[in-house]
């Protein structure tokens, strides 16, 4: 910019002044680049004033002093702005640190492996600088078998962090005392409830969780496993088969969120599904289901990947987020948790072929899932996922 003005100042009559190129140059480097770098510019816009009315003979003119004073001004202003922004990151990096720091405090990242099943979860916020809200997920080896939820609580901020720790605690307290998934859920639920009084007077409109809580028994050795699960008022998790097959575990009946039961009580009842070896048990937030696209149509996260094939459930988690933020243009209101929990399967290859969850050309994506299942043997696409027993 500097350079530009000089060179307009050359090639224009005196009557015109490139006074405002060099104030603006050490104005607009100040947010963006370091103090020092700020300092040599402001140098550099005096200079080339001064210069400038020296070469055209006008040194001694009051225009002059009153441009070269002008743009000295501005270039100390750039300095102050320099450090007022450079204080400002820092405390915006301290404030991440933090974040970062509660974040792993509140809602820690369970570990790769767990009684056998390999476990991957993620958490996407929507905005760039946050890194917790309400949405939550926790892994637990307990004496009754490995037990899990994934939930969404109402609201946003501090309170809705709050309100995350306390369910975690108790889910974490609860998973390996009570013997059933159902005291679990009757646990969570008098927690929210001393929450809700907690916090004078919340009632259950305003401070409900949608959740899913899980348990998965040992397998029986045959690779017939199963998982058992109380759904209260969440989106329905999806069970994604070895050979791309794809089950919906709705629940028989519908059930209000954690923290409503003032309104109503209806018995909590686990119902038992098959999670057979090779498959990979998906639990996720509302910010996957109800991401939409330019046309305002929500994601369907059981269509989208119904036919497709991954290694493990990290590789699904990555392949998930990154078609959602193609199919939403990178654009997301609500923040997205993700767990997926995989069941080994006994003799299967070392390497699977990995299908896109999307592919440019719709054609080749069916004839890449069809190569897929014919190596892993022909199996009907499954449907609405069915309970086998009450737990």
């Amino acid at each position: 910019m500097i350079a530009g003005g000089v060179v307009f100042d050359l090639l224009t009559p005196a009557r015109f002044t490139a006074v405002p190129l060099f104030a603006a140059a050490p104005l607009i480097a100040a947010p963006i680049v370091t103090w020092v770098v700020t300092l040599l510019t402001g140098i550099a816009a005096v200079v080339a004033t001064t210069g400038l009315h020296a070469y055209n003979s006008t040194i001694d003119q009051i225009t002059a002093v009153t441009e070269t004073s002008t743009v000295l001004t501005v270039a100390a202003l750039a300095l102050l702005i320099n450090g007022v922004v450079t204080r400002s990151s820092a405390r915006l990096a301290s404030a991440r640190g933090i974040a970062e720091a509660a974040q792993r405090a509140v809602l820690p990242t369970p570990a790769d492996r767990i009684a056998g099943l390999h476990i991957a979860a993620r958490y996407e916020a929507a905005q760039a600088d946050a890194f917790i809200g309400g949405d939550l997920f926790a892994v637990q080896e307990t004496p009754h078998g490995v037990r899990l939820i994934v939930g969404d609580v109402r609201g946003k901020g501090m309170e809705a962090v709050a309100a995350v720790a306390v369910l975690i605690g108790a889910f974490r307290e609860a998973a390996e005392q009570e013997t059933s998934l159902e005291g679990v859920a009757r646990r969570l639920e008098r927690a929210l409830m001393r929450e809700g009084m907690r916090r004078e007077g919340l009632d259950a409109i305003e401070g409900f969780t949608t959740a899913v809580l899980g348990e998965i028994p040992p397998s029986d050795g045959a690779g017939h496993g199963t998982v058992r699960l109380v759904n209260r008022g969440h989106p329905d998790p999806l069970v994604l088969h070895a050979d791309g097959g794809l089950d919906v575990l709705e629940p028989s009946q519908a059930a209000l969120p954690l923290g409503m039961g003032d309104l109503g009580m209806w018995p909590d009842r686990a119902q038992e599904y098959p999670l057979p070896a090779g498959s990979t048990l998906l639990l996720y937030t509302d910010g996957l289901s109800e991401a939409r696209d330019a046309g305002g149509v929500f994601y369907d996260p059981g269509e989208r990947l119904r036919g497709s094939v991954f290694p493990g459930p990290e590789a699904l988690l990555d392949a998930l987020v990154d078609d959602v933020r193609r199919y939403t243009g990178g654009a997301s209101t609500d923040d997205m948790a993700l767990l997926a929990v995989g069941r080994p399967g006994a003799g299967q290859p070392e390497r699977r072929r990995t299908v896109p969850v999307v592919s440019a050309d719709g054609a080749s994506r069916t004839h890449e899932r069809r190569a897929v299942r014919g190596a892993a043997g022909a199996r009907p696409a499954r449907g609405r996922g069915t309970p086998t027993a009450g737990g």
